[in-house]
């Protein structure tokens, strides 16, 4: 089914575009399947039209590629881009870092704990994590730098969101990403920006030797 089909207030190609978009986040839609226009306009039941746009914008996000024969498909997964955009988060992301500890008030930073805390709970308890809650997407607002923003927080942000998933499926990664974040949080605190930075850089390349291991391994 497609969700809100009754909501005539948003256009229909949009939400086309944030069931399939929902779906490639859950896995329902795994890395390499076939995006097949003609099948998702029947189960929508609805012309082909808003499904070809939304998965145009699916390809302008680049989480899903057009092959020879007008084929499209959902991103396969490489080492070699988890790398590059790993770099690139470790400067950009531990930069933000700094700026947020001089930028960000002290009631900022406590919400930033509290939403941590929460999420911390719910995934001990078995709970369904809750995607409104992105700990480094509020780091980056944060830092106020609209430039930093706009390449981490923009079309790229779902990229690097689908890597961040799968270098975080393992549990004990979950874990000691959550304790990572605290020390973050707590260098924000003490208004420590270098340390943040390093502390930042240090958990986003640990977290790529892990992502990059098991891409090599699938």
């Amino acid at each position: 089914m497609l969700g809100d089909l009754d909501d005539k207030a948003v256009p229909l190609a949009e939400r086309v575009f944030e069931t399939l978009l929902a779906r490639i986040y859950a896995g329902e839609l795994a890395p390499g399947v076939v995006v097949n226009e003609a099948a998702l306009a029947e189960e929508f039941q609805i012309s082909r039209g808003p499904v070809r746009e939304a998965i145009r914008r699916l390809q302008g996000i680049r989480l899903v590629t057009r092959e020879p024969y007008i084929r499209s498909r959902v991103l396969s997964l490489s080492a070699e881009t988890a790398r590059e955009l790993f770099e690139m988060r470790a400067a950009l992301e531990g930069m933000a870092c700094r700026l947020a500890a001089s930028r960000m008030t002290d009631a900022d930073i406590e919400a930033l704990l509290v939403a941590l805390e929460g999420e911390r709970q719910r995934a001990s308890s078995g709970e369904q994590a809750v995607d409104a809650f992105d700990f480094h997407a509020r780091l980056v607002e944060g830092c106020q730098n609209t430039m930093i923003h706009a390449a981490l927080c923009g079309d790229l942000y779902h990229l690097l969101r689908m890597y961040r998933r799968k270098s975080g499926t393992v549990p004990e990664r979950k874990g000691v990403a959550f304790d990572e974040h605290w020390q973050i949080i707590r260098a924000l605190r003490a208004r420590d920006g270098e340390l943040a930075e390093s502390l930042m850089r240090a958990h986003i390349n640990r977290a790529c030797e892990h992502l990059f291991s098991q891409l090599l391994q699938d």
